[in-house]
């Protein structure tokens, strides 16, 4: 990109003045300060804005927007496989949280409560909802009597709170947008059939939509969610080398619906519970998007989310007719790309640096020399690469070169967390690898939750999942305490 703009200061075309120094000047290089890099551009890319609340955000348009790309693809998937959405009161009475007790004791330290409803004590406080199941068993508590009534296949798309001590925009914050999946099921392998079902989903949209490679597998019991049965999980890996969850899916069995005596009438007449299931993604996926796939210039969207696939920049446009064709090219485009055209008065080279920062996968100039070439300028985001494209088949152009770009940008995280998958029965050689090499490591674990929380305490690793389709290896001893392994565990330190 410097030796473009070079030529087009040599042309007398960019104005180098200060007001238009590169806005990538402002950013810490991911390599000496990885935290403040992520940082720098949540704030710079303009995706949101810090509140007075403590750990809350405000997520501005350009954030919101790729959420809402996110929420489109997904809800799309969910109703395609049968999911209807509804939604819960944001409020959950203590009497009510208190029936499942596994479920409460793991929420207890994260709730957030209200006492009083104006300037009167509450007789009964409610917790601001950290997540729904109460509210989901209490409601097919009601509507459930028939095996009839089965499967309950419910959605909602709302936000929660959880009162964090440590906040990052997207990655952790007390209040966060979310989707949660509720479902109910004659059977336990029904249940079962769902939970996996949602799991894989999640796996699909990451690496065909999101561009991030998953490992899919199973959360120890120290690790799964409070009240489930089983747990489940795609992993991720960050630029960093560090973890991050991307999204989870829960079996039930009827654990729930037991407490909340959730029972249906099955063909043989006979009283039965439910099982069910939870399953959740969060706006953490768009720090997963910045975190994986971005760079020292800013973010670099993958086009299937990206709010602007295409921006075009007219160069020289006080000239005749650089505009009328600029304009010309969004209206065509725009019929089937996400195109925005930037006709403000500031610099091309101003703008380069504007859209470079918001991750914008193409970029188009076009200027009276292009125009009379009938070509114009097409800029990738992903790897800075130049083509000049023929006006006549433009729309072909533009096409495989985003699909190309989402191919590169999925191959290129794949690489890295290749080149950071580490494997060792060594503890000492494992502490090692996650001070000096941080990544995923592959390691055989007894099945001891002492041994599991040595790992955390002597490393800060901890177990991400119990992967699938990776068996232990014949004869395997436990990382920590050398016992025959049960199984092989993908750990690693974790957002």
């Amino acid at each position: 990109m410097f030796y473009h703009i070079f030529n087009l200061v040599f042309e007398g075309i960019v104005d180098m003045s200060m007001e238009n120094k590169k806005l990538v000047e402002a950013i810490t290089s991911m390599d000496e300060d990885f935290a403040q890099w992520y940082t720098d551009i949540v704030k710079k890319a303009e995706l949101i804005d810090y509140s007075q609340v403590r750990g809350c955000m405000v997520i501005r348009p350009y954030g919101y927007a790729i959420w809402e790309n996110m929420q489109k693809v997904l809800d799309g998937m969910f109703k395609e496989t049968g999911h209807e959405n509804v939604y819960m009161p944001m409020f959950i009475p203590e009497s009510l949280l208190q029936k499942e007790k596994d479920h409460v004791e793991g929420f207890a330290p994260e709730v957030a409560w209200v006492t009083h409803g104006g300037s009167e004590k509450l007789a009964e406080r409610m917790c601001v909802r950290p997540t729904s199941e109460t509210l989901f068993c209490e409601h097919y508590s009601h509507i459930i009597q028939s095996y009839r009534d089965l499967p309950k296949l419910y959605n909602q798309w709302c936000s929660v709170v959880r009162w964090e001590k440590t906040t990052r925009p997207f990655l952790r914050t007390t209040e966060f947008l979310w989707q949660e999946g509720h479902t109910a099921h004659a059977t336990f392998e029904e249940a079962q059939e769902e939970t996996i079902r949602m799991l894989n989903i999640y796996a699909r949209f990451y690496e065909e939509y999101l561009a991030i490679p998953v490992i899919k597998g199973q959360k120890t019991e120290r690790e799964k969610f409070a009240g489930a049965q089983s747990t489940y999980t795609i992993e991720c890996l960050m630029h960093d080398g560090k973890a991050l969850q991307g999204a989870t899916s829960h079996n039930f069995g009827d654990g729930f619906a037991r407490a909340f005596n959730i029972t249906y009438l099955d063909k043989d007449n006979q009283l039965k519970y439910v099982n069910q299931t939870s399953w959740g993604a969060t706006t953490r996926m768009i720090g997963a998007v910045i975190m994986v796939h971005g760079d020292n210039d800013g973010l670099v969207l993958p086009p299937k989310i990206a709010p602007i696939e295409l921006v075009i920049v007219p160069i020289a446009m006080q000239k005749e007719g650089v505009l009328d064709k600029a304009y010309e090219l969004k209206e065509k485009l725009s019929k089937t790309f996400r195109v925005k055209l930037d006709d403000s008065d500031k610099s091309p080279g101003w703008k380069f640096s504007e859209y470079e920062m918001k991750g914008v996968p193409l970029r188009l100039e076009i200027g009276p020399k292009d125009i009379a070439d009938n070509k114009c300028v097409l800029v990738r985001r992903d790897t800075r690469e130049k083509v000049s494209v023929s006006l006549d088949n433009l729309q072909d152009e533009i096409a495989k070169l985003l699909d190309d770009i989402q191919k590169n940008l999925y191959n290129k995280a794949l690489k890295l967390r290749e080149e950071k998958t580490f494997e060792t029965d060594n503890f000492e050689d494992f502490k090692n690898i996650i001070e000096k090499s941080p990544g995923f490591i592959k390691a055989h674990w007894c099945g001891d939750e002492k041994c599991e929380e040595k790992v955390k305490e002597e490393t800060g690793a901890t177990s991400r999942c119990i992967p699938f389709g990776e068996s232990k290896r014949d004869g395997a001893k436990c990382i920590v305490c050398k016992k025959e392994a049960k199984e092989l565990l993908y750990w690693g330190k974790a957002y």
